[in-house]
């Protein structure tokens, strides 16, 4: 059962059939409708225990995370991995290799690539099925309507986790912060050669645990996971700053010769 990518990746022509398109998802998801979820976290990548206090994500709450996605894929892949659904919205430039890449297995993932201005509609009926929600707001949300979200996640036990960005500003009601910074990309040399991954510092912070935890880690690691690594560990000649790399866009996505490669 479930919508699969087919169903969902039409939620984004432009015009009047948008509103059909979310209820016709409205619709294809009440095929797979799930109880509420039993589980209080989810499960992040071992990397990532020491970051949270409760070494997983709330389940019912929303996440604030930086507009990543090579961090979003890296918090998916663990739930993804024990065969949870998961969903994205609005990441028009978040590559199905690269997700293969982080292990998340793309029968259970959900793309909403180009909701436009029905996102939060995408994503609240989403929140009815999936347990784990990523979302790059097309607008800033209404205070209302955030409250209706966060009802909803707490009624059905769903995650969020919602991409900050300068047009959407900060998310309320977040439970915490996950952000990413010091990214840089492996496996070039001066302007040529395959871009291997990256390492990146991941900081973290809840409401209930304010002192900031921070990791180094490697994205996606060897083995397609993500792997933690000590500071001191990265050779200084396989590091380049991302923004010294040719054939990544402006905005820090990558380009499409490089398929698994995931700005950040």
């Amino acid at each position: 059962m479930g919508i699969g990518l087919d169903a969902v990746t039409a939620l984004s022509p432009a015009g009047d059939s948008r509103a059909g398109e979310v209820l016709r998802l409205r619709r294809e998801i009440s095929r797979m409708q799930r109880r509420r979820s039993e589980h209080q976290l989810l499960p992040l990548d071992p990397a990532f225990s020491s970051l949270l206090p409760e070494q997983g994500l709330q389940t019912g709450t929303a996440y604030t995370v930086s507009p990543s996605p090579s961090l979003i894929l890296a918090l998916l892949a663990a739930a993804s991995r024990r065969g949870h659904w998961c969903a994205v919205v609005g990441m028009p430039t978040l590559g199905v290799e690269a997700a293969a890449a982080f292990g998340i297995e793309l029968p259970r993932l959900i793309l909403v690539p180009e909701p436009g201005d029905r996102w939060l509609a995408a994503t609240s009926a989403l929140a009815e099925v999936v347990p784990l929600i990523a979302v790059q707001p097309g607008s800033r949300a209404r205070d209302a309507d955030v409250s209706r979200l966060s009802a909803r996640l707490r009624d059905r036990g769903s995650t969020l986790l919602v991409a900050e960005t300068t047009a959407s500003g900060a998310w309320p009601q977040s439970e915490g912060s996950i952000r990413l910074h010091d990214q840089h990309w492996l496996g070039v040399g001066e302007g040529w050669g395959l871009i291997e991954g990256s390492t990146a510092t991941v900081t973290a912070r809840t409401r209930h645990s304010p002192l900031p935890s921070s990791v180094r880690v490697r994205l996606p690691g060897a083995q397609g996971a993500v792997e933690e690594l000590p500071s001191e560990s990265i050779p200084a000649e396989t590091v380049t700053e991302l923004t010294a790399l040719p054939g990544l866009r402006g905005d820090g996505t990558a380009a499409r010769q490089y398929p698994l490669a995931v700005a950040g």
